[in-house]
């Protein structure tokens, strides 16, 4: 019998609806808090340039804004980030502080025009040191975006319109003091909680309901809170989460709060800034001045061991990026700016260069925001410039390198840019202290 003509009709409808699905663009990834979507630096989509187009990338474009050091997140649609804007002079307080007035903003803007769509802003004096402006990315969760402010505001707000939700202060709630440096840590969504650290009494680390900010639990005490961001990781058989204060590094139940292990570790100036970064069962933290180490997470229990501490020329002590670990390697910048890659089972450093740094030479607080895709990486420097290399255990491999904002702040005598990009929709994201920047990085454009 012969094939009737709807059969014929629907072998080319199923070809059609084939060759449709295969060559729909890849869906794009969000940038929803510090780091992007699992807190890993790692960019997952597909489509992105090996080398910059003659002249530069393509600035889709640019918004003014104010200062601070919060980087953007990135949700379908929308850009979130905070800024600060002055409404006095600086005056100087005898313990290395600044007192200032002004307002912190949460701004967020079209992802494809750069159309500021809403702001929630209220008053915040500051006595901080480097009080440029917020520090923390927000962190977007559904249809609620939480934000952090340098002197403790934490904030839950609408996404669609801002609208205030609610909101904890730190030193108000929790009798927290405010580090030198602000509160630096960002929020992290965990299920049901929001989970931050706070600083007060028994209250370095807190759990809060995220659609309430009702507390759930807080655990630890410390001199001072430091500035890592809360972190979980999978090991032992179980999730732990990570919090690095000022004395240690500790290990808790993120449901409960509960301790399962604390190891010493006590960087200069309480300054326990960056995400600790597993790799198989090796966990590295560190700051300065060489105060680093790796720790053997147990393959069974939620327990660890140390397997070595950082010294000189071993390891890396880096200040305001976090390294990236894969593969039995580290890759970090240490505090005069070199870039380093270490092994990790012993911290041998395999190889360094001041490539990254203005004019290839050391600079006081050194940093390089890396972010991996694929088979490489774009490294974020300090003075503004995006660079992109492979790394390997064997080498730096330099491929392009292009400038995209000019820094704005100002550390020990330099201008430096300190504030760590978005990923998203084969773009990137990044801002200074007055405008926040669309660039394509798509391959092809």
């Amino acid at each position: 019998m012969a094939p009737t003509q709807s059969f014929h009709s629907k072998i080319l409808l199923g070809f059609f609806l084939a060759l449709a699905i295969q060559i729909q663009p890849a869906a794009a990834d969000d940038w929803p808090q510090w780091q992007g979507p699992k807190r890993d630096s790692v960019w997952r989509e597909s489509g992105i340039l090996t080398k910059f187009p003659e002249g530069g990338p393509v600035v889709k474009w640019r918004v003014p804004i104010s200062g601070g050091y919060s980087g953007p997140a990135v949700v379908k649609d929308r850009v979130f980030v905070m800024d600060y804007v002055t409404t006095g002079d600086q005056t100087p307080d005898p313990n290395n502080r600044n007192v200032l007035a002004g307002t912190e903003r949460v701004l967020c803007f079209d992802r494809k025009t750069g159309e500021l769509l809403w702001k929630h802003e209220y008053d915040c004096p500051y006595e901080i040191s480097y009080p440029a402006g917020p520090r923390c990315t927000p962190t977007v969760d559904a249809n609620l975006v939480y934000t952090l402010g340098a002197e403790g505001d934490l904030r839950c707000l609408d996404v669609e319109n801002g609208n205030l939700i609610w909101d904890v202060n730190f030193k108000r709630d929790f009798n927290a003091k405010t580090p030198l440096w602000g509160f630096c840590g960002h929020p992290l969504i965990d299920g049901n909680k929001v989970i931050c650290i706070a600083g007060g009494p028994d209250a370095v680390a807190i759990a809060l309901d995220k659609r309430t900010g009702k507390l759930i639990w807080q655990a630890l005490s410390a001199q001072q809170p430091g500035y890592a961001p809360p972190t979980i990781i999978e090991a032992g058989g179980t999730r732990q989460l990570l919090i690095w204060h000022s004395e240690s590094l500790n290990s808790l139940n993120p449901e409960t709060g509960d301790v399962n292990w604390s190891e010493p570790l006590d960087p200069n100036y309480g300054m326990s800034i960056i995400t600790p970064r597993l790799d198989d069962n090796l966990l590295f933290v560190g700051a300065i001045v060489n105060k680093s180490m790796v720790l053997r997470m147990d393959s069974q229990r939620p327990t660890a061991s140390v397997e070595w501490y950082g010294q000189k020329d071993k390891g890396i002590d880096p200040v305001n990026a976090s390294p990236i670990a894969e593969e039995g390697f580290l890759y970090g910048v240490d505090r005069q700016g070199q870039l380093s890659c270490v092994k990790m089972i012993n911290g041998e450093i395999m190889w360094q260069t001041f490539e990254l740094m203005p004019e290839q030479r050391r600079a006081q607080s050194g940093t390089v925001f890396l972010v991996k895709h694929e088979d490489r990486f774009f490294l974020f420097t300090d003075s503004g410039d995006l660079v992109i290399a492979r790394l390997s255990p064997s080498n730096f491999k330099f491929l392009d390198r292009a400038s995209i904002l000019p820094p704005t702040g100002d550390a020990f005598g330099r201008s430096v840019l300190w504030s760590h990009p978005a990923f998203s929709n084969r773009c990137m994201f990044a801002r200074n202290d007055k405008e926040l920047i669309c660039i394509s990085l798509e391959a092809g454009e």
